[in-house]
């Protein structure tokens, strides 16, 4: 084997999928569904493709705090409408990306947009928690929304494909939005029998989610459909390709070595911060969401 490879460690499919409120059906990969090393992502929820049948209800989740972290939201199919308590408002289609700092406090909420409801169709997603680093747990609340045409690319040769770069850098293509530590998330949508390679440190936690079709990695390894592929510290490079038309959300970050209190919807580094928040909360300082 390649020296420079970076080895699979596991291969992992969806855990037993929940509901979150009353429009989601997610299945977690981390930290619950399974014991992997991700900082600093925190969490990977993943709604599969699923029918959503016609309602005159928006499902979702009504409004919620958070506090001392990032929600970032990719659609794949279907819409989101978002609200938060900063004024911000906006629809997720296909292919956007919604980066929301969390910070020292928000409140939001998340519904099936109203049109899509009123049809309904097909409705996949991902839901990422990305940890802050102590120093901006509190720093004030960003909102950063990414549509499908905007988001910068880069295109491989030959009709290949396209890497999505909506964060960190993909070969002198800069991400989309800004982070606070170093940190990849593309969306590589290859052909089929498209290829890219990928460098990333060797201490970086790095997994990889196939959202569509079936790709081998590093020659070898083939991974299907709503699989994902955790790799080892032991190496840099990754090479894909795509068996079929294929769908792959690459995340790659340099780990937040710091302790972790987690209660709910506030991730914090001390339990008597997870108190403050939860104080914070019940005095009104989130601000006011209906």
């Amino acid at each position: 084997m390649n020296a420079h490879l970076k080895s699979v460690s596991a291969v992992l499919s969806p855990a037993t999928p929940h509901l979150v409120g009353d429009g989601f059906k997610v299945s977690n990969f981390f930290p619950k569904g399974y014991k992997i090393k991700m900082s600093p992502f925190f969490l990977l929820d993943y709604n599969a493709k699923m029918e959503v049948a016609p309602t005159p209800a928006q499902g979702g989740v009504g409004v919620h705090p958070h506090r001392g972290f990032e929600t970032v939201t990719l659609a794949y199919h279907g819409a989101i409408a978002h609200h938060d308590s900063s004024g911000n408002t906006g629809v997720i289609y296909p292919g956007d990306v919604q980066w929301m700092t969390a910070a020292k406090g928000i409140l939001h909420k998340e519904l099936h947009e109203e049109k899509f409801s009123t049809e309904g169709g097909t409705f996949q997603m991902v839901q990422l928690w990305v940890n802050l680093p102590s120093k901006d747990k509190m720093s004030p609340p960003k909102y950063q929304s990414v549509s499908h045409s905007t988001v910068n690319k880069y295109v491989l040769p030959a009709e290949e494909g396209i890497v999505e770069v909506i964060a960190g850098e993909y070969k002198g293509t800069a991400g989309s939005v800004s982070t606070f530590t170093p940190l990849h998330v593309y969306n590589a949508r290859l052909n089929k029998g498209g290829k890219a390679s990928f460098s990333f440190p060797a201490d970086y936690n790095t997994g990889f989610l196939v959202v569509e079709g079936k790709i081998a990695v590093n020659e070898n390894e083939v991974v299907a459909e709503n699989q994902f592929i955790h790799f080892a510290h032991d190496g840099e490079e990754i090479h894909l390709e795509a068996l079929d038309s294929s769908i792959v959300l690459i995340l790659s970050g340099e780990p937040i070595n710091e302790p972790i209190a987690q209660y709910g919807p506030f991730l914090m580094n001390r339990p008597e911060e997870i108190k403050q928040a939860l104080d914070d909360y019940n005095q009104g300082k989130f601000g006011y969401l209906e």
